[in-house]
Parts: structure tokens; C-alpha cells; sequence
């Protein structure tokens, strides 16, 4: 699994050995939209939580409002389960950052959900995104999209994955702790971004996008 940051996290990250939720780094838990990101400091170390994306109301399942929702996705770690919808990701915070720098933590799939089976939970879609046309739209957004890893294989009625292809995103509530564990490759764009704890793992960001599979339309 991926998992994309800032390349300015990684001290932070290193240190703590730790994916955190955005809750659990800003202490906000009140849902409202970060228009922009917000940058705090632990131990002299900057942590750089990412703006919320926009979710239209029309995307929300009956009883819940955005700010709700948002509250629910802020107490999470987020992972993409393929290369490509991380380039994705990546791709799309290049164009609006020309001079961001960024990293991308490659995980051992396995190994983290064995170790967090109980808070991981799994999407069919991008939860924190609203489509381009919410009305045309075949699902609503609420908690329910968020399937418990225990209960993956099961029949639902909820809009979530029944097979692997079908998973969008990887969860995991709180945080992730002994990330050192899991990492495999740690792509930084200069190679003194890379901690020193894991400077063995540095790969360059133009490799993992070379790596990723070619679209086909």
C-alpha cells in the first residue's frame, strides 16, 4: 500500500514511528473544512496537515451533513491499495503545488493490516472527494462506505468493496505505530529528505512514477 506526504512530515513521521490521523495531530474535530493546509509543530519537528477536498451536501446520505462526515474521516490514516491512484494523487498536488516537495511511503500490505485489523476499514470509492456530477452519482456518502476489515467478504447493502479490485482506499483509525515495520521503499524527489533511519529505503519520486502501470482509456 501507498501512503502520500509531505516530504517535510518525515522527520515527524520517522521520529514518532508513526502515521497519525488528522485528528489526532490538530486536535479539530469539529468536521469544518481546512480551506488550506495547516502546519503544526511537535518536539521542534513540522507536521503539515493537507486541506479537505470539497464535498457537495448532495453527496451525503440521509442523516448526515459534510461537516459530520468530515469529522468521521479526520480520525483516520488514509493508504491507496494501487501505485497508479497514488501517482494520481501525487500528480494532482504537483499541479497545484509546482514547488512542493513530496513523498510517498510504500508499505507491506500484509504485514499493517495483520498489525491494525481492528481499526482498518475499507472504501470502494475516495471518501474525502465529492464527483464531479454528485447527482449522477450511484452512492451516498456516511460511514457506511467504510467497511470494517473483519467484515470484508460479507454480503451488504452498503456501497462497499466486495472483492480486492473493487478497493479504492485502506483506513485505519488513530494512528499507525511501528510504521518502520511495514516500509518497504520510502520515494523522496532528493535523497536528503529521506530520515536517517531510513535513508536505505530512499528511492527517487521519478522512479515510482516510472513504476506505476500505463493508463488505458
Amino acid at each position: 500500500m501507498f501512503h502520500f506526504t509531505r516530504a517535510d512530515n518525515l522527520p515527524a513521521i520517522a521520529h514518532a514511528d508513526a502515521l497519525r490521523s488528522s485528528l489526532t495531530i490538530t486536535g479539530d474535530d469539529s468536521g469544518i473544512r481546512r480551506p488550506s493546509a495547516v502546519t503544526s509543530h511537535e518536539d521542534g519537528r513540522a507536521v503539515t496537515v493537507n486541506a479537505h477536498l470539497r464535498i457537495s451536501p448532495a453527496m451525503m446520505a440521509p442523516g448526515w451533513s459534510v461537516e459530520r462526515f468530515r469529522a468521521c474521516l479526520d480520525r483516520h490514516v488514509f493508504f491507496w491499495p494501487t501505485r497508479r491512484d497514488c501517482l494520481a494523487m501525487l500528480e494532482t498536488y504537483a499541479r497545484r503545488e509546482p514547488g512542493g516537495r513530496f513523498a510517498v511511503l510504500e508499505l507491506d500490505a500484509a504485514s499493517l493490516l495483520a498489525a491494525n485489523q481492528d481499526a482498518a476499514k475499507l472504501s470502494k470509492y475516495d471518501s474525502g472527494s465529492s464527483p464531479r456530477f454528485p447527482k449522477r452519482c450511484g452512492y451516498l456518502k456516511s460511514p457506511a462506505m467504510l467497511l470494517p476489515l473483519a467484515a470484508f467478504g460479507t454480503p451488504s447493502d452498503a456501497p462497499v468493496p466486495a472483492k480486492p479490485s473493487e478497493v479504492k482506499e485502506v483506513l485505519v483509525e488513530g494512528a499507525v505505530r511501528e510504521v518502520s515495520r511495514h516500509l518497504r521503499r520510502l520515494y523522496v524527489k532528493d535523497a536528503a529528505d529521506a530520515p536517517d533511519r531510513w535513508a536505505g529505503l530512499a528511492a527517487s519520486l521519478d522512479d515510482f512514477a516510472a513504476d506505476a502501470p500505463v493508463r488505458r482509456s
